[in-house]
């Protein structure tokens, strides 16, 4: 939108609807006390035209608007009119003071699994410590799951989601069930490739660089990452050569 060019348009139709008194005509007393907008109603009604379709831009819901339309038929306009004027002027510090109204992750809805891992630390203020306590209790929880203490983390999520049958002591998780799509597939490959993809561009150069910080927001990000990874082993049902445990 262009806002110079909508709050010009808005303040044009705001003179024109201030409301006075008619200029007195000689040898008449008006005893009415009415009053009457400062432009003639014809020139208001072509600038709302205009006024109506920024109104619907800015305040969607100003038809709504309570205002004293008795006293003269665009004075629900001329409410909307001022409160879109000033929502334009103050846009931008509403938004650095109440922030973009945009969903919030919060940290404590992430998947159980993450957030045990990673809540002491966060809590603490040590994002970097935390990622990698969520990504050692991933790592574990999917260990339990397939019983298996001989592999971990990238190797550990590639033969659990692998399209091979479970053979002894390698169980497998199926995010679904096998019925040979391209469905399957799909997701069985992303659990794999998601995996790789955290344990060699999160966990990797955290563990290898231990001075590097993470900010909150970048932390939160990779704890997301990995709440995902954490739902889809979670759900997983796991896949046993039968007869083993």
């Amino acid at each position: 939108m262009n806002t110079e060019w909508a709050l010009k348009e808005l303040d044009k139709f705001i003179d024109q609807t201030v409301m006075r008194y008619p200029d007195p005509v000689p040898g008449i007393v008006d005893m009415t006390g009415r009053k009457i907008t400062s432009a003639r109603d014809e020139d208001i009604t072509k600038q709302a035209h205009v006024v109506e379709q920024i109104l619907d831009r800015v305040l969607p819901s100003w038809r709504d608007l309570d205002a004293n339309v008795k006293a003269n038929r665009w004075m629900r306009h001329r409410t909307a009119a001022l409160r879109a004027k000033e929502a334009l002027i103050r846009e931008a510090e509403v938004k650095e003071n109440l922030g973009e109204n945009a969903p919030e992750l919060s940290a404590a809805e992430l998947h159980p699994w993450v957030w045990s891992g990673a809540k002491s630390l966060w809590q603490s203020g040590h994002y970097r410590e935390a990622v990698e306590g969520a990504i050692k209790k991933l790592n574990a929880e999917t260990q339990n799951k397939v019983g298996r203490r001989d592999v971990s983390e990238t190797d550990l999520f590639k033969q659990a989601f692998s399209f091979d049958e479970p053979k002894a002591g390698k169980a497998r998780l199926r995010r679904m069930k096998d019925d040979g799509s391209d469905t399957y597939k799909s997701v069985q490959r992303g659990a794999m490739n998601l995996a790789e993809g955290v344990f060699a561009g999160i966990r990797n150069p955290l563990s290898h660089e231990a001075d590097q910080e993470l900010s909150e927001q970048e932390a939160l990000e990779y704890l997301a990452a990995l709440s995902v990874l954490a739902r889809w082993a979670d759900a997983a049902t796991v896949e046993r050569v039968e007869g083993k445990s």
